[in-house]
């Protein structure tokens, strides 16, 4: 979802993964390291008295938290608009809006689980704990309140644990740093995501609340900008010595990250970037890696980035679902201008489905009415040539300028060239590939492309798939697509929506799927969102209609309208706001 620098410049990118930054991003802001360190002895002072006060203050500073949030609103959007080039009234202040509404829900479940760990013990989860057929614990997370019901019509969520995890346990282990009576407090170092602003914030959220421990958060040099207004939000932890924000780039990084009052790191980011901080960059670096030698063996936690599939299952899809479903998949490439861990890079389909050419066109004609946004990541530029260099018979929409890409999508890539740099590399622009698979039926496809999400393309994060009511109401079918969701091995799988919105309820944790280590890290190693304090998460999983009511797609007519009412709304929720908001949805 996101992107951080911190090694030096002499590693050069990898064949696979994400891009490789450190060489790209520049800052004009740091903190000494006199300062550095003062603000680590406050800290480590600290951050045993963070574990041992009462949920009564915990939940007083929290509710400061949300005041203070609740007054940036407009100076939080209008940073990032001027930062991103984004234009007033439009989709990408829309998105930024809804970014905020994210903080604000995120802060708002979290009060909510505090409450509850005072007066149950742990949160509560708000739909039945269950056990499916091979007695995989899963536990209903969405909706989690009446008004997610009436806005997010027919989507439900669920978080499925680790095999072995029973009910009980799952229970028991849930907010275990609260149970923990001999619990100590440690210094963690938040390496901050550059490309949404609610990163850096969901992540230090995480470890404060869910883990007890302080932090010391080091914003992105891309997004510093509105490190001053983290600041201003998180105020009352400040000041209390919980939280502080240093500057910089790769040297602060790296001396943050060996600080021996650093006790736990956590990386929003690039895999290129864990490894550097782990092992070190260039020659030596690599050494150490093969020689599992890391230079540091404090717990690093990490959610980077990912080649993202949609498997698109075909059925009985009409000219209005191909209109339809093309908007959603166009709308997902442009969002944040393609800067996303989460953005579709991949869409499977199969081979012999009649219309996977229509819906190919249907989504190059949305994207051509789309203008290009400004490429706002460092290096965007070189790796959009890089692929169409490899890709030169690539879709483009729009026309390149200095300050413009067009929107890429590359058709009808070789299956079978497991190494294509589509397959292997996370683009991290706004551009996307297409491949189909060959299948003697629908469920023969659907069981193909999750083994092919698998094993070829690079990444643990999410994975989408598209299915039609239809395609659903075919025994056959419906069993193959709930044992794709069960095969694959992804963080997070969505049905028919983007997955996103499953880090957006606050009810699911994110990340990459658990298994991967420092020698392969891949998506990354533990989750964030992660407030209702599950202890052993394996994936969550979200399901939608396959129609729905979206007002922020590139279709919208009032999406700013709508994101800001929403931020809004999922600061102090009311049912007075939602007569305004669905009018505005309905009209959008």
């Amino acid at each position: 979802m996101a992107v951080s620098s911190i090694a030096s410049r002499d590693q050069r990118p990898a064949a696979s993964g994400s891009p490789y930054f450190a060489d790209l991003i520049e800052h004009s802001r740091a903190t000494r390291r006199q300062d550095i360190d003062a603000v680590l002895s406050r800290l480590r002072a600290n951050k045993d008295a963070w574990v041992r006060i009462d949920m009564r203050e915990r939940l007083s500073l929290l509710d400061e938290v949300r005041q203070d949030f609740i007054s940036l609103g407009e100076r939080w959007v209008a940073a990032e608009l001027e930062a991103k080039r984004i234009a007033p009234n439009s989709l990408g202040e829309a998105e930024e809006w809804a970014i905020l509404a994210t903080v604000h829900r995120a802060l708002r479940t979290l009060r909510q689980s505090l409450a509850e760990i005072e007066k149950l013990g742990e949160p509560k989860v708000p739909g039945p704990i269950a056990l499916r057929p091979n007695g995989q614990v899963v536990a209903q997370t969405f909706p989690l309140t009446v008004w997610d019901r009436l806005l997010f019509l027919g989507a439900k969520g669920e978080v499925w644990m680790e095999p072995g995890v029973g009910i009980e346990e799952t229970i028991a282990a849930q907010a275990a740093a609260y149970k923990e009576t001999e619990r100590q407090g440690k210094v963690c170092l938040v390496l901050g995501a550059g490309n949404a602003s609610m990163l850096p914030i969901t992540d230090l959220l995480d470890k404060l609340f869910v883990e007890l421990q302080v932090v010391v958060l080091k914003p992105n040099p891309v997004n510093a900008h509105m490190g001053p207004l983290i600041e201003e939000g998180f105020r009352a932890l400040i000041e209390r010595g919980f939280l502080a924000v240093v500057y910089g780039g790769a040297e602060e990084g790296a001396y943050l990250s060996s600080h021996s009052d650093v006790e736990s790191l956590h990386l929003t980011g690039s895999d290129k970037t864990f490894e550097a901080v782990v092992f070190g960059t260039g020659a030596e670096g690599a050494k150490r890696k093969a020689e599992r030698s890391p230079l540091i063996g404090k717990r690093f936690t990490g959610e980077l980035g990912n080649v993202s599939p949609v498997i698109i299952v075909p059925g009985p899809w009409t000219r209005s679902d191909i209109e339809e479903q093309a908007k959603h998949i166009a709308s997902w490439l442009v969002v944040n201008a393609g800067f996303n861990c989460l953005t579709p890079r991949v869409l499977i389909q199969h081979g012999t489905w009649t219309q996977r050419n229509a819906l190919m066109d249907a989504v190059g004609r949305l994207l051509a009415q789309v203008p290009p946004r400004y490429p706002y990541y460092p290096g965007a530029q070189d790796r959009h040539g890089e692929f169409l260099q490899a890709h030169p018979d690539a879709d483009q929409f729009g026309a390149r300028e200095a300050d413009r890409l067009p929107w890429i999508l590359i058709r009808n890539v070789n299956p079978e060239d497991t190494q294509d740099i589509c397959f292997r590399r996370e683009a991290f622009c706004g551009l996307f590939a297409e491949t189909a698979l060959d299948a003697p039926s629908v469920a023969d496809f659907i069981d193909r492309a999750a083994q092919f999400a698998n094993e070829t393309l690079w990444g643990t994060l999410c994975a989408t798939l598209i299915v039609h009511p239809k395609s659903l109401g075919d025994p056959s079918i419906a069993a193959a697509v709930n044992q794709a969701i069960s095969d694959l091995r992804y963080g997070t799988v969505s049905l028919n929506m983007l997955v996103y919105y499953s880090a957006y309820f606050m009810g699911s944790p994110w990340g990459g799927f658990p298994g991967q280590d420092i020698y392969d890290v891949q998506s990354g190693i533990g989750t964030t969102f992660n407030m209702l304090m599950f202890d052993r998460p394996q994936k969550s999983v979200l399901r939608a209609p396959f129609r729905r009511l979206d007002p922020l797609t590139i279709k919208s007519k009032r999406p700013a309208e709508f994101g800001r009412k929403l931020a809004a709304f999922e600061a102090s929720p009311s049912w007075k706001k939602i007569p305004s908001l669905v009018w505005t949805a309905l009209r959008s």
